[in-house]
């Protein structure tokens, strides 16, 4: 009888133990695969992007001085303002220049008369020389007097145009187009000609960004490029994320500088960019002039794993796989790969954050989104199809 009841025992907790196994896989292999956004990969026309940093310079700035001494009488400007090339700027205290012009006015006129005098004692010295009532040497005495007169009234209306100019320079005119700075010498002061500084101009229609490209750069992307090419290039300012100024080179230095082994080369905006400032600090940006088509994948799908870049791209069966690439130029929020991947592959987009290599997943198909980022640059006289974004 024991023997019975220990074998029913028995096999009610075989049961038991199977179904506790069985429900349990019974029930993961009906759970849900978690859906996954997944891409092909986008193939495009890219350029490779070279970035450099400058500052910002006006093509013309003035130091404005005086050209006389003098006392400041009026100043005529609002600081800020933007001036154009002729403008009164300063007046001085004109009435010391203007006596002094009045007295070589009168000495010219006096010389004049006097000059008068001698060129007729001049002529009648000759008639007398033919008649012999004079000696030669007395008639060559009257000549000689006369273009001492000549010389003396060249001097002193030379002196006179000199005196004219200075009451002119007492008028202190712009010498350029552009915005004014602030007035370093205010009304009633004494400046001295040369020396004193009363404000500074900088011409703001154009403005040059200089920065400096390594040789190895220049021989290997841009060796055909002249000034003539009008190479493009677009540029940022601080604390902007696109780069919505446009520009081009228009002067490369004639030499490699030896101590860097770069070449100097200069960008030109001109005045349809709007916001300029001399002195600003800017990035400026570049595309080789080589186009390719290059596999372009969002950054954030791609993984990183000690030395190496990876992505998750999706095989048979839905199954993620482990790829090796090799990353290339970034354009905005996307990543060239130069290796690893090919046209038609597709990805997980979203990266390793929640799925992982032998996950199967259910695959829910987006489009890579391109939208506002330029893969190459337009020609200089076209705009720009879209603004280039730094991550």
């Amino acid at each position: 009888m024991n023997k019975y009841l220990i074998a029913a025992i028995f096999s009610v907790a075989s049961l038991t133990l199977i179904g506790c196994v069985e429900e349990p896989s019974k029930s993961a292999s009906q759970r849900p695969l978690q859906a996954i956004d997944v891409a092909e990969v986008l193939v495009t026309p890219t350029q490779k992007w070279h970035t450099y940093t400058t500052r910002l310079e006006a093509p013309e700035q003035v130091s404005l001085m005086p050209r006389v001494s003098g006392v400041i009488e009026q100043v005529s400007f609002h600081e800020g303002d933007q001036v154009k090339q002729g403008d009164l700027l300063f007046k001085l205290d004109s009435r010391p220049f203007t006596a002094v012009v009045a007295g070589l006015k009168a000495q010219v006129i006096s010389a004049q008369a006097a000059l008068q005098q001698l060129r007729s004692e001049a002529q009648r010295a000759v008639r007398l020389v033919q008649r012999k009532a004079i000696s030669t040497e007395q008639a060559e005495s009257r000549a000689s007097a006369l273009r001492q007169g000549e010389a003396q009234l060249a001097s002193l209306k030379a002196d006179l145009s000199a005196a004219q100019l200075d009451l002119e320079f007492t008028a202190i005119r712009s010498p350029i187009d552009g915005v004014i700075s602030r007035t370093n010498i205010t009304r009633g002061n004494n400046i001295l000609a040369g020396q004193t500084v009363l404000t500074s101009i900088v011409s703001n229609k154009e403005m040059y960004g200089y920065f400096d490209i390594d040789e190895r750069t220049w021989n290997g992307s841009f060796d055909d490029v002249t000034a003539a090419s009008h190479q493009q290039v677009v540029m940022q300012k601080v604390g902007q994320t696109d780069f919505p100024y446009s520009g081009y080179i228009n002067f490369i230095d004639n030499r490699i500088n030896p101590s860097t082994g770069t070449l100097r080369v200069r960008a030109v905006f001109d005045e349809k960019n709007k916001g300029l400032r001399a002195g600003s600090f800017a990035r400026v940006r570049l595309a080789a002039n080589e186009v390719t088509d290059q596999v372009v994948i969002p950054s954030r799908a791609i993984g990183t794993d000690l030395k190496n870049s990876f992505v998750l791209t999706v095989g048979e069966d839905d199954v993620l796989q482990y790829t090796l690439v090799e990353l290339g130029e970034r354009y905005g929020s996307l990543r060239a790969i130069t290796s690893g991947l090919k046209a038609g592959d597709v990805i997980a987009v979203n990266g390793p954050a929640r799925v992982g290599p032998g996950m199967t997943i259910k695959p829910n198909s987006v489009d890579i989104d391109s939208a506002g980022v330029a893969f190459t640059l337009s020609p200089v006289d076209e705009p720009l199809t879209a603004s280039t974004k730094e991550l």
